[in-house]
């Protein structure tokens, strides 16, 4: 079979539009190989956004700031590195999560509360006023405080002591046994009729995960593809589909300069010599 090419100005046009755009689909599928971003968080405070943003640039790992709306903010990252990101935000316990203060708990309602959801309330007030405090030591991923408040008996009987549990999650690497007696004494004098031996206080250290993506990226999280962190079982896969959108988009190129000098020059030449003779004549 044998292709024919139309040596006039119509065919030569639309044979060029064709060419250009299947040249620009070559170079968008290419460009869109190697800088495809995905927003890893949206919509959070900007000093959260900041941690987030310090713990992937430790971990190698490139991010931005992108604007949010009403102030907030969103991080971006490669779309190639959104499960290591992942997995190192929640190494690091982000993004932190948002306590309720006492304001937000007794804000102002139309209906009158009963004593028994006034007294929920209040418990579990105290319960996020205290772990949002204690999340702000050095090194705390997760804080808990669960209050027991005695019942109100009959007069003259003995009701059931204050009580409280408190559960951090920490770091690896982080002692905070050396602050257990400073946690106690902060638990105890914020809870009414609270003593220091009624309150239990559990340290648990995160431990890294050793499967999945964390043990792939051990395995080879330095190999680096056109510019890109990639774990080393997927650097040659990757490596090879963008060297072949690369050689798509050059022997696009080298067919467009061939049918170009081939068909359209040539018609060109000889459309601007009948106009000259025309001319002539």
């Amino acid at each position: 079979m044998k292709l024919h090419f139309s040596t006039g100005s119509t065919g030569s046009s639309s044979l060029v539009r064709w060419l250009r755009v299947s040249f620009a689909c070559a170079l968008l599928a290419l460009v869109a190989a190697c800088g495809a971003r995905v927003d890893l968080m949206g919509s959070i405070p900007e000093d959260e956004a900041n941690d987030v943003l310090s713990a992937l640039l430790k971990a190698d790992i490139p991010a931005e700031k992108i604007a949010g709306k009403e102030g907030m903010v969103g991080v971006r990252v490669d779309a190639a590195q959104v499960g290591r990101a992942l997995e190192i935000l929640r190494e690091n316990g982000l993004p932190r999560e948002r306590f309720a203060g006492m304001g937000q708990v007794f804000k102002k309602e139309g209906l009158i509360s009963s004593p028994l959801e006034e007294r929920a309330r209040y418990i579990y007030a105290l319960s996020q006023e205290l772990s949002n405090t204690l999340s702000k030591i050095d090194g705390v991923l997760a804080a808990r405080v669960h209050v027991v408040l005695p019942e109100r008996g009959p007069a003259g009987e003995t009701g059931v002591l204050s009580t409280s549990a408190v559960f951090i999650k920490h770091q690896e690497g982080y002692n905070l046994d050396v602050i257990q007696p400073q946690i106690r004494r902060l638990v105890t004098n914020s809870i009414p009729g609270l003593t220091a031996d009624r309150v239990s206080v559990i340290f648990v250290s995160a431990q890294p995960r050793t499967n999945g993506v964390r043990a792939e990226a051990g395995a080879g999280a330095g190999s680096t593809v056109w510019g890109m962190a990639v774990p080393s079982s997927s650097a040659g896969t990757l490596g090879g589909v963008l060297w072949g959108l690369l050689a798509v988009a050059v022997l696009s190129l080298a067919a467009l300069g061939f049918l170009l000098w081939r068909y359209v020059l040539p018609a060109r030449k000889a459309a601007a010599r009948g106009d000259g003779l025309a001319r002539a004549a």
